[in-house]
């Protein structure tokens, strides 16, 4: 969320916000609300130096009755103001949840995924000298899924990888975390399992009402409990209601966790494969740092991402995310996407997101500057580290062979037990 007093000196700035991003203008609602809720807390601190004055007189006073009955009414004054006052709060408090992050000033304007802007394109999409198999197919004819069974059993949108492609996400999953650790990040094996209000303090839903989030996320019924979309959710809250030293900054994680989405709103999208499903497991980049260090980290973390594509021996491409298309709690956002032979496209394989000190406002993340010891907000980031299932697509298209059999990329083989190859003939 936004600080009101950045809101009440800079309306024009939010209301464009709010334009670019398409949500809600509640700008002339939150300053009409703000100045009310003041105008209360001062008449109500008033009224209250008021009848503290009239107690103190009251054991001395001659007239005695019409100083209590005078406190009487300044006390029902002040109840019904204080009533109006919690009133007022709690509709600040929920379109103040309602406004979005200001998007960076180089970020494309427009409504949706298609002012996306192309900023890079890194390797040639593969010529076949035969007709390229699409995901199912070399899940199907290598074995290594049972998707009729996982969907009599589990449901549909879930998916079981079986022999050595499940041997091949595990590979991804340890290389990728592997070389974070390399580069200093921190690994947390994250639970799944957490609470709404952690979700929520993520700042992907708008508004204080948590039911908004029923759509997307698994809730555990008869818990207080729901299972997190990602470990992003669970790292962001971790230092919540804590002030840490500048010294400790930048704090770099790299969470594993599987995750879980409803995917409500992508009926008969990606029915088929590895895309778009409920269960998954992902390796999360995520960092405290700084405001000032926050471009720093953007390009840090987009750059692990890019080299990890490189490492997978992957034509991507990176995107400069629209406004319309970065979502409520983005100050920036760049996708990587990975050229997909059987759709002739480029698929999303990881995000990369400035947020700014937005998420830190909600879990009241701090930390103190060493010069003037001024507490200020820390800014967050997060970055997919790998999608592991959703990247076995591009993985195994590309890849292949015309037996169906799939090469391993030279740096995940020494993971495979030096195997170069998996399915096909060979098997």
């Amino acid at each position: 969320m936004l600080d009101i007093k950045f809101i009440r000196e800079n309306p024009a700035i939010v209301k464009n916000a709010c334009q670019v991003k398409n949500f809600p203008d509640v700008v002339d609602d939150i300053l009409n609300l703000d100045k009310r809720v003041r105008e209360l807390k001062t008449i109500t601190q008033t009224k209250t130096a008021e009848k503290n004055k009239i107690s103190k007189e009251i054991p001395t006073a001659s007239d005695k009755a019409t100083l209590i009955a005078k406190s009487k009414a300044i006390s029902e004054e002040i109840a019904n103001e204080m009533a109006e006052l919690a009133d007022k709060e709690n509709v600040l408090n929920d379109l103040l949840h309602r406004v979005p992050q200001i998007p960076a000033k180089d970020a494309p304007i427009g409504d949706d995924e298609s002012a996306n802007v192309e900023i890079r394109r890194i390797g040639t999409p593969r010529t076949f000298d035969f007709t390229p198999r699409a995901q199912w197919d070399l899940l199907d004819m290598n074995d290594w899924w049972m998707p009729e069974r996982i969907a009599k059993t589990c449901g549909t949108r879930l998916y079981a990888l079986c022999g050595e492609l499940a041997e091949l996400e595990l590979a991804v999953q340890n290389f990728v975390i592997q070389k974070m650790i390399k580069k200093g990040f921190k690994f947390v094996a994250c639970p799944s399992i957490t609470k709404p209000q952690i979700i929520f303090n993520a700042g992907h839903f708008m508004g204080s009402d948590m039911s908004v989030m029923n759509d997307d996320v698994f809730m555990l019924e008869g818990t207080d409990r729901c299972l997190a979309g990602t470990s992003e959710i669970i790292m962001n809250s971790l230092y919540s209601d804590e002030i840490l030293n500048e010294n400790e900054l930048p704090i770099k994680f790299v969470g594993f966790s599987p995750c879980f989405r409803k995917e409500a709103g992508s009926a008969g999208r990606d029915t088929r494969g590895l895309i778009r499903v409920h269960q998954f497991n992902k390796v999360e980049q995520f960092i405290f740092c700084k405001p000032e260090d926050s471009e720093k980290m953007h390009e840090m973390l987009l750059n692990d991402l890019c080299e990890t594509m490189e490492d997978l021996e992957l034509p991507y491409r990176v995107i400069a995310n629209s406004t319309g298309d970065m979502g409520f709690n983005k100050v920036k956002m760049n996708d990587v996407e990975a050229w997909v032979p059987s759709e002739n496209a480029y698929r999303e394989l990881g995000s990369c997101s400035t947020i700014g000190q937005f998420q830190a406002r909600r879990t009241n993340t701090r930390y103190r500057k060493n010069a003037s010891g001024e507490v200020d907000f820390v800014a967050t980031l997060n970055n997919t580290g790998i999608a592991a299932g959703r990247a076995l697509v591009p993985l195994m298209e590309n890849h292949q062979n015309a037996d169906g059999s799939v090469n391993i990329p030279k740096k995940l083989q020494p993971l495979m037990g030096g195997r170069t190859k998996i399915g096909g003939k060979h098997q």
